[in-house]
């Protein structure tokens, strides 16, 4: 639209210019277009330019006129303002938007037909195969999730399966796309690839088959060095630094760096991944790893901290590398850390050393799982107490790099929810069955090809109380101040039990966690069954229902939570007593309090004189505290020590205020 031919006068002043065309005819140009601004350039196929008005500017304040000077352009069509400079081969079969940067590059082409990297399967957690997942623009973790675990529907898998091909031939074309006021400087061979609008692609050595969905408010940045084939960037995404990326889906806010090595693997929201490597994984939502020797292979992860040296094995020795394992959310792994797959951690763990045995956790959450003398000892409970896994808690939020007003994951950051309450609850009895058959003087337990200490047993049972206690209370309260009005000065019984009433039955029963969205196992089930029935028959179908089982998470929530109160009641909510819910507050408050005292003691072991070793290494003991305390503070204005020390004032007086509230 609004193109016109090259006039006679044009077409002679371009030629002055050292430009040639294989046909002149075939080049069409915007009203208003300045043959000055283009300049030994060689043009072939279906040509359309658009005006050059504006001058850009380039890093360390140069400025340049736009145009295009010393390149091959082969059907294309280049809107206004672009600036394309110095092609050592050419662009070819390339949509170009206004404002667009292409400078020193050695080709851009579309050749043959093309996804742009749409549709390539990921043979993730499986090197062998049997999970392909196949990649998409709009993939989620929770879609992921379902195709990587739930094999044993395969009517499910391959509906969900059709619908991402077809979503694939859609995108099919013998033309590329570049987005608006992209800038693409300094690079090697650029193939095949989908390129979406503000994305910075510099010093990149080569892409193949993909696609970066740069957008204006979450902008790409792919740097120095870098190699991608086959994949699909999210917005907000930043790779540089010579990192690898072969066959894998990088999700939303992602962060490769410093040589980063990825093949066949999936990377969900807010990844970090450097110096290591990653082969056939799925790393959900925040799933980090910092350092060199860290291998993470055929592992499903999500809010995972890998140490340095951390590796597993996934191979069974005559049938090759078929093992597989699952580190549940919010889990780390201490320096030199082994997990020999198939095993499975449960959520929240931290596991220190060499694990040679097949270990299963899963039921007992928030433990140590340590080696000592090439045997697996757990801690069960112990990382309620840590003030390492509240501060994490507290970050992963303030970390989340999405930009993007449409967010692909729906990510749950609550520390207790049913899906962890329901593992406390099942490893509470757990424990206690292993006390009652073995015997309470009992030293040693055993649990799934790991130990537990009969002190470790017993205090695991005491923190999961807590836990328990902790979520019950505060899903109580929070519903009655949910109903709470201005002027409410105090509630009856009666009124209290009308409050309790859930607004759904959804929520009863098993809870899951699809790698970031927390949920009812009845939902996710009813979802699945609705896709093989074909009532949810499109991607953005599938997209919406996560999406509004994330928004309902409370709602949920609370008929779970009334379940297992109306359990410790020992009746249903109709019948419930005012000393019965007086009593599941005063239970939450001394579980809050505990839990923050426990938090409290372990943050003051960072200051203790053990951690100040090293500090004044030059000076006597004033010196050295007072080197430690210019470098790390004082223990009592910690920022996060004067939190935990208001969080319990608060909560009391929360608890002060229920009691008042509540009429007995």
């Amino acid at each position: 639209m609004n193109y016109r031919p090259l006039t006679s006068e044009e077409i002679q002043q371009l030629r002055q210019q050292g430009c040639s065309a294989d046909n002149w005819q075939q080049v069409l140009v915007k009203e208003g277009f300045e043959p000055q601004y283009v300049e030994d350039a060689h043009f072939s196929g279906d040509v359309r330019i658009g005006v050059f008005k504006r001058m850009v500017e380039m890093p360390g304040g140069v400025r340049i006129h736009s145009g295009i000077r010393h390149a091959v352009i082969h059907r294309c069509t280049i809107e206004d303002d672009c600036h394309i400079y110095n092609v050592h081969n050419y662009i070819a079969n390339y949509y170009i938007g206004e404002s667009t940067c292409i400078e020193n590059v050695n080709a851009v082409l579309v050749d043959g037909r093309s996804s742009f990297g749409n549709g390539v399967r990921v043979a993730v957690m499986n090197e062998g195969g049997g999970r392909e997942i196949p990649i998409f623009d709009f993939l989620s973790a929770h879609l992921a999730y379902i195709l990587t675990l739930y094999r044993h529907r395969p009517n499910l898998i391959q509906t969900v399966e059709r619908m991402i091909d077809a979503y694939a031939a859609e995108q099919e074309s013998d033309m590329g796309y570049i987005g608006s006021h992209v800038r693409i400087i300094n690079c090697g061979s650029i193939k095949n690839v989908r390129i979406g609008d503000y994305a910075q692609v510099a010093g990149t050595s080569r892409m193949r088959n993909g696609s970066i969905n740069s957008t204006q408010a979450a902008p790409v940045r792919i740097g120095s060095g870098v190699k991608c084939t086959d994949f699909i960037i999210s917005s907000g995404v930043e790779i540089s630094d010579s990192t690898l990326v072969d066959k894998c889906f990088v999700g939303q806010g992602c962060i490769f760096d410093k040589h980063y090595s990825a093949g066949e693997s999936l990377f969900f929201s807010n990844c970090q991944g450097m110096h290591g490597e990653a082969a056939a994984i799925f790393a959900g939502p925040y799933t980090v790893t910092h350092h060199k020797s860290t291998l993470l292979i055929a592992g499903m992860f999500s809010f995972l901290n890998a140490g340095s040296g951390s590796n597993q094995s996934n191979h069974m020795y005559k049938l090759g590398p078929i093992h597989q394992g699952l580190v549940e959310r919010g889990s780390k792994t201490t320096s030199d850390s082994y997990l020999l797959w198939p095993s499975r951690i449960g959520a929240f763990s931290l596991v220190m050393g060499r694990h040679t045995h097949h270990t299963d956790t899963s039921a007992l959450p928030f433990s140590y799982l340590i080696e000592n003398n090439s045997e697996s000892f757990l801690v069960p409970g112990a990382n309620l107490r840590t003030v390492g896994t509240i501060r994490d808690a507290q970050k992963w939020p303030k970390r989340d790099n999405r930009k993007d007003t449409v967010r692909l994951d729906q990510i749950n950051f609550n520390l207790l929810s049913p899906y962890t309450i329901q593992k406390m609850i099942q490893g509470k009895d757990i424990l206690s069955e292993l006390q009652h058959i073995s015997g309470e003087n009992t030293e040693v337990y055993g649990y799934k090809n790991c130990k537990i200490r009969n002190a470790s047993l017993r205090h695991g049972i005491y923190y999961y109380q807590l836990g328990i206690a902790k979520f019950l209370g505060n899903s109580l309260i929070s519903r009655i101040e949910k109903h709470l009005s201005d002027d409410t000065a105090s509630l009856t019984i009666e009124q209290v039990r009308r409050i309790l009433v859930p607004d759904t039955p959804v929520g009863s029963g098993e809870w899951i966690d699809l790698s970031g969205l927390i949920a009812p196992k009845s939902e996710i089930t009813r979802l699945m069954n609705e896709i093989e029935e074909g009532k949810l028959s499109s991607l953005a179908d599938v997209q919406k229902r996560f999406v509004s089982l994330h928004e309902n998470y409370y709602t949920y929530e609370w008929t779970w939570a009334l379940d297992i109160l109306e359990q410790v009641w020992g009746c249903p909510a109709a019948e419930v007593s005012m000393e019965q819910i007086l009593r599941t507050i005063d239970d939450w408050q001394d579980a809050v309090v505990r839990l923050d005292r426990m938090i409290y003691e372990d943050a003051k072991k960072e200051f203790d004189l053990n951690s100040q070793t090293g500090f004044g290494a030059d000076g006597n003991d004033e010196q050295r505290q007072q080197d430690f305390e210019s470098v790390r503070g004082r223990f009592e204005s910690n920022p996060f020590v004067v939190e935990v020390l208001a969080h319990i004032e608060r909560k009391s007086a929360l608890g002060d205020k229920m009691r008042r509230l509540l009429v007995p």
